[in-house]
């Protein structure tokens, strides 16, 4: 399994973000083919102090063909730009390889 992660920074306006991520960004993101899982954390703080992240998103495919595909699909496309346009200065997006699962 993999993972595509986006790790997201601190917005300014946060209630505009969570409108725009929960009504918006989801539902495309929902859309996308070969997606298993959807997993979406707010970052509450950080060990020592504040975080200066704000939201962790997890989205689960079975391999990594799959995950391209899933990005090149015209579903991916929209949940990139919608993304690219809300949050593209917030957002670290990472892919990570399930190595073990508890």
């Amino acid at each position: 399994m993999v993972k595509l992660i986006a790790l997201y920074k601190k917005p300014s306006d946060i209630e505009a973000f969570d409108e725009h991520y929960k009504n918006n960004h989801t539902p495309l993101v929902k859309k996308m083919p070969g997606l298993r899982k959807l997993e979406v954390s707010k970052i509450t703080s950080a060990i020592g102090g504040e975080s200066k992240f704000y939201l962790l998103a997890e989205m689960n495919f079975d391999n990594e063909d799959a995950l391209n595909a899933a990005m090149a699909s015209p579903e991916g496309k929209a949940a990139g730009k919608d993304l690219m346009d809300f949050a593209g200065g917030l957002v670290h997006m990472m892919i990570a390889e399930v190595v073990e699962d508890a």
